[in-house]
């Protein structure tokens, strides 16, 4: 099992970055593929981002592409999130996540066994 920490979230005016952090428990977190999602007021959660074990393939939303830019450290257990050029609709709540199963990358939210609690990203116009 493993607990996922998110950090690094906050207000910052349209245009400007933000680089979140989730920090893993355990010793395995290499062995997870990760995940970053978020929800706005009002709409479901939808993918960001997904990154592979060792951090070889990563994959984002059409919405990001470009933008925002997935990592991982698994000698620190952190995937992170840079996230650039930021717009007032990427206000939302964002979860980080981890799949146990899948070698590759991971868009669907359903395969994801673990999730932290999720930071707020505010984006003002």
């Amino acid at each position: 099992q493993v607990q996922l920490v998110e950090s690094g979230g906050g207000l910052v005016q349209a245009g400007g970055s933000l680089r979140l952090s989730c920090a893993a428990s355990g010793r395995t977190f290499s062995s997870y593929a990760m995940g970053w999602f978020r929800q706005a007021p009002g709409k479901e959660r939808e993918f960001v981002a997904a990154i592979s074990r060792r951090g070889r393939i990563a994959n984002y939303a059409d919405s990001v592409k470009g933008r925002f830019t997935i990592s991982r450290d698994n000698a620190k257990n952190t995937v992170y999130l840079q996230m650039n050029s930021l717009k007032p609709e990427d206000t939302a709540v964002y979860y980080c996540a981890a799949d146990p199963r899948v070698i590759g990358v991971v868009v669907d939210s359903n395969e994801y066994d673990y999730w932290g609690q999720g930071t707020q990203v505010t984006v003002s116009s």
